[in-house]
């Protein structure tokens, strides 16, 4: 998961980043509600985890305007803020789950993959699946269906459409999707694969917006 930490304590950012990124995450850290907002506007995470109290606003507010923007992404609320009213108010405000701290980062963890679970889908495997329409994307087998038929991908077709079906209905630029398949690319190598990409799982999934990017449309 990519996952953007928004947590103000010097040495709690510091110990759930190292843990989070040995647990294999990727994690992008911030300790302010602007940067959080910038962050989430411009960049596709999985998941978001906040903290209420930052120096220059109301964790609850980052909340409320990442919902009312239309961000659909998890998000789980940890802060030591534990009465029940702070729990329902976050709750009622749009977060996925609320941790209360102190907390063991196997718990924090095992949350995430919760509410990851409920965000994508679940395969047989205990592993995400991504939907779009009749796509079905299963991450651990690296198998493709469309409408129940399988769709034999290569490995950097593969790439690109787990990158676009991880974030529906948001354009990935072409400088997000190279970094993400093809990293040592150059020139028109993208649009190739993309082209080929298009032509197997057949037209109306992919939309390009020029001068931009791609984007799935749910």
């Amino acid at each position: 998961m990519k996952i953007c930490l928004v947590e103000d304590d010097l040495e709690l950012g510091k110990a759930l980043q190292s843990a989070l990124q040995d647990a294999g995450q990727e994690v992008v850290w911030v300790r302010r509600a602007g940067d959080a907002r910038r962050w989430v506007e411009t960049e596709p995470f999985d998941a978001v985890l906040l903290d209420l109290g930052l120096p220059d606003g109301n964790g609850i507010d980052v909340l409320r305007d990442l919902r009312a923007a239309g961000h659909t992404l998890p998000i789980l609320v940890i802060t030591a803020r534990d009465s029940l009213e702070d729990r329902l108010n976050g709750l009622d405000r749009g977060a996925d789950d609320y941790l209360v701290k102190p907390f063991v980062v196997t718990e924090l963890l095992a949350r995430l993959r919760a509410v990851l679970r409920r965000s994508t889908g679940w395969s047989e495997s205990g592993e995400p699946v991504w939907k779009v329409k009749d796509l079905v994307l299963d991450d651990k087998r690296m198998l493709l269906t469309r409408a129940g038929t399988n769709v034999v991908l290569s490995k950097t077709e593969f790439a690109l459409l787990h990158a676009l079906m991880r974030y529906p209905d948001r354009v990935l630029t072409r400088r997000e999707l190279e970094s993400r398949a093809l990293p040592h690319s150059e020139g028109a190598a993208l649009d190739v694969h993309m082209s080929h990409l298009r032509q197997k799982i057949g037209e109306g999934y992919i939309r390009t917006v020029r001068g931009v990017g791609y984007v799935v449309d749910k």
